[in-house]
């Protein structure tokens, strides 16, 4: 997939940041050290050092668009290339932390859900993250339709439905002994202003392998398939999520987990 684009996912900031807010809440342990796996452009660390102004922070991310977003946006921070698999393998820049923590990155990771023991084996104290539980709504099911519509099929191929689990497979893969696991779910309900507002949120994220699949044949063949893409799919989430006079509903659900060591902690904090 192509790089993303940190302006388009910027848009509806305060109801992206939201679950990352309440996540960093329920972690009832005082880190000196957090790992944040999926930091994108950066704009949530003002969350964690407001939470533990002393800890020491490393912003991780395999997006270079992103790192060099939160790289500009916060020079004094410390933001790293890399991927969640290497970093639960041992093979990071940035090792091991008292917390580790991810809001909405998982998702996009094969076979996240074995993966977890291994990330969780990273954090001395904590491990928490937060994934979109929302790939059956009608926003993704739409995707998913529109998609496998031609000329669009023969493009982008089968799009995907992401495996995001639910609390209880989450509760199932960290359930370890000395670990106490928290999981819940949260349906938000934001409500997005201005015109065709559930494209332009789900384009900044879901949407990408689709419409850079679109682009990508445009750009080779001269075509126009991803502003017909765009007309035909936002035409029917216009009718899927239609504007109320007080803006346009948006059902969203996240799950969550906190995972806390409750025996053989080390609280000695250090990023390599």
């Amino acid at each position: 997939m192509a790089d993303w684009s940190p302006t388009a996912y910027l848009s509806y900031t305060d109801e992206r940041s939201r679950p990352f807010g309440e996540l960093v809440a329920r972690v009832r342990r005082e880190p000196a050290s957090v790992v944040d796996l999926g930091c994108g452009p950066g704009h949530l660390t003002s969350v964690v050092r407001e939470r533990w102004p002393a800890a020491r922070f490393v912003g991780l991310d395999a997006s270079p668009a992103m790192i060099d977003r939160a790289r500009a946006s916060d020079p004094d921070g410390r933001y790293e290339l890399a991927d969640v698999r290497d970093h639960a393998a041992g093979r990071g820049p940035a090792g091991d932390a008292d917390l580790v923590i991810s809001n909405a990155t998982l998702q996009w990771v094969p076979g996240h859900l074995e993966l977890l023991p291994a990330l969780a084996a990273t954090a001395r104290q904590t491990f928490a993250f937060s994934v979109p539980g929302n790939h059956d709504a009608p926003s993704h099911r739409l995707l998913r339709e529109v998609a496998a519509r031609e000329p669009y099929a023969a493009v982008v191929g089968p799009v995907e439905r992401r495996a995001v689990g639910d609390p209880a497979d989450y509760l199932t893969a960290l359930a370890a002994p000395g670990w106490e696991v928290d999981t819940w779910e949260t349906t938000y309900t934001h409500v997005l202003d201005g015109d065709d507002p559930v494209l332009r949120w789900i384009s900044a994220t879901g949407a990408q392998p689709v419409l850079h699949a679109l682009d990508a044949h445009d750009i080779a063949h001269g075509t126009d398939l991803r502003a017909r893409f765009d007309a035909d799919f936002g035409a029917a989430l216009r009718e899927a999520y239609p504007r109320r006079p007080y803006g346009t509903p948006l059902a969203f659900r996240r799950v969550f987990a906190v995972a806390t060591r409750t025996t053989g902690q080390n609280d000695e904090a250090s990023i390599a």
